[in-house]
């Protein structure tokens, strides 16, 4: 792979109770443990900054998918929804659905741009086979 971008962070502290820094500062935010699972929820944590960068970088893959296929989007936006829970194995596993609303098109053509466009983002592609993603298309 020709790499041509590569982002850096450091997680110092506690972990989920810690703080977390790009090299280049940007991204700065101190950590907790959401209520759900008995932490503070004071700070952010893991699943929402994974669910921020899948929902960004999908959509930027839509985008791009319906530039080639000459389609107009309109104001379509993408949500994401990371869920995390035991995987029965002393670990933990995530889940992701994915909300994609297209007004603009029929829902025929926004579902099949929405999975073109899951062969195409890298989230995707790297969660491929290892958790459950869910595609969601709407026109509202």
């Amino acid at each position: 792979m020709d790499t041509l971008y590569t982002a850096e962070a450091l997680a110092t502290g506690a972990g989920r109770d810690g703080h977390v820094r790009s090299t280049d500062g940007k991204v700065d935010l101190d950590l907790s443990i959401p209520k759900e699972m008995g932490g503070t929820g004071e700070g952010a944590n893991p699943e929402q900054l994974f669910a921020a960068g899948y929902a960004a970088c999908f959509h930027s893959a839509l985008q791009a998918v319906a530039r080639s296929a000459k389609a107009e989007l309109g104001s379509s936006t993408v949500g994401a929804r990371v869920g995390i829970g035991p995987n029965g194995a002393g670990g933990f596993q995530l889940q992701v659905t994915l909300e994609v609303v297209i007004p603009a098109l029929p829902h025929d053509q926004a579902q099949e741009l929405v999975e073109q466009a899951h062969q195409v983002c890298p989230y995707s592609n790297a969660t491929r086979g290892n958790i459950e993603v869910t595609l969601e298309v709407s026109d509202d």
